[in-house]
């Protein structure tokens, strides 16, 4: 019985030595940098050193930089870590820090923001600092010199968005937002995103006029949020736009603005069924020739239109040029050709009559979402070519300077013949 009474004890002491020996366990331990001077300048040498740690436990980590100035530079501050597993941690410093301002750089940098920024020539104190779950803190430090640093900034001048607000529907009325910086210097990365509130991220790509990609010098972001490629755009509402610039060593800046999308969409519009109702195949010389059609705008947009109205008749030798009704970029009309047409499509009506459309406050004609309208109209031919007499004539949707989409083009052919005395 005694045996087994000094076995127990001797178990228990064990258990106490063992609790005691973990318990008193660095919380950081194995803190070394690789060198203690490197020089940031993206010349691939002497540009990065490794920090080692090892924790015990989880803990806060916090890895800075104190210069002669007093002030701290933070690498790393406050992320939680999880105990290290069989190797310590191992993080590579390339001399670059969280963004920071020297004195009188305020006024210097309005316009962008400096996000990570090299730290300067000089010595520094370095800390590499832990604190647990139970609020112990330890830490280790040393010296490092940064020499030869590339501190020049990827500065973002002259940031603007215009217009602030657009709207993306290829009407060719502020379908497009043009984002326009000087950048300062030559840099690896440099990117333009519209952010939502919850967080949706659209990119923008560049659309290069003056300087080539990621060179220092103006640069130029064209954006029609996808509508010309037939994607649908970002839902309407405001958004933060987003201008990152990386340079070499590692330094980011960032320039902010806002910008308003509002009827986005892609305009989709057709000839309803692809139906076209002629009046007949043959006239006299000096007749007319009718027409009847629907036009549906199947689209989430209001469409634009410009006349001249349903129920205009033209003479075969006029356009709608000699009626006043030019070309309007971004307007949708009806337009009628014949095989002998000494234009493309000279004949064109609006795609709505006063009782179908809605005017803007600019005075432009718009055909809304979801709706229909009935378009009539008429050529009275008072020439014809006898080499091409009989003639195919037919209907097309046209979106004007934008396309005629396959299944707008050629509709429902009608072969006409003219009579002559």
């Amino acid at each position: 019985m005694r045996t087994w009474h000094l076995l127990v004890i001797t178990i228990l002491l064990g258990m106490t030595l063992a609790l005691t020996a973990c318990g008193a366990k660095p919380l950081l331990s194995e803190v070394s940098l690789s060198t203690d001077l490197i020089t940031p300048n993206a010349d691939n040498d002497r540009d990065i050193l490794v920090i080692t740690y090892n924790l015990s436990r989880s803990a806060d980590i916090s890895i800075y930089f104190q210069g002669q100035d007093g002030n701290r530079y933070y690498f790393r501050d406050h992320i939680r870590r999880g105990p290290s597993v069989e190797e310590p941690y191992q993080v590579y410093f390339a001399g670059v820090v969280d963004g920071y301002l020297l004195p009188n750089e305020d006024k210097q940098f309005e316009g962008f923001t400096v996000e990570k920024r090299v730290l300067q020539d000089g010595v520094y104190t370095w800390t590499v600092e832990a604190t647990d779950t139970e609020g112990v803190t330890e830490s280790v430090t040393g010296t490092l010199t940064i020499a030869d640093a590339d501190t020049s900034l990827p500065e973002l001048r002259g940031f603007s968005i215009y217009p602030p607000v657009f709207t993306p529907n290829r009407d060719s009325i502020s379908d497009r937002a043009t984002i326009n910086v000087d950048l300062k210097k030559d840099v690896e990365e440099l990117t333009v995103y519209l952010e939502a509130e919850d967080g949706v991220r659209y990119h923008v790509a560049e659309t290069e006029k003056l300087t080539d990609f990621n060179e220092a010098g103006p640069h130029e972001f064209d954006y029609d949020a996808g509508v010309d490629l037939g994607a649908d755009p970002p839902p309407d509402g405001t958004y933060t736009v987003t201008m990152q610039a990386r340079d070499a060593v590692g330094q980011w800046t960032v320039a902010t603005g806002s910008l308003t999308i509002e009827n986005g969409g892609v305009p989709r519009a057709y000839i309803l069924n692809a139906e076209v109702e002629w009046s007949e195949g043959t006239i006299p010389l000096g007749e007319t020739l009718y027409f009847t059609l629907t036009v549906e705008n199947d689209s989430v947009v209001p469409i634009r239109t410009s006349g001249p109205p349903p129920g205009t008749v033209y003479a075969s030798d006029q356009n709608y040029a000699t009626l006043g009704e030019y070309e309007e970029s971004g307007a949708f009309r009806v337009g009628i050709h014949c095989e002998t047409s000494p234009t493309d499509h000279p004949w064109r009506w609006a795609v709505g009559g006063t009782d179908d459309l809605v005017v803007d406050d600019a005075g432009h004609l718009y055909l809304p979402a979801g709706e229909q309208a009935l378009v009539t109209g008429g050529i009275r031919f008072v020439d014809y070519v006898e080499a091409r007499n009989p003639q195919y004539c037919y209907a097309s949707l046209i979106h004007e300077d934008v396309e005629i989409s396959m299944v707008n083009y050629r509709v429902d052919p009608v072969f006409l013949r003219i009579q002559v005395p």
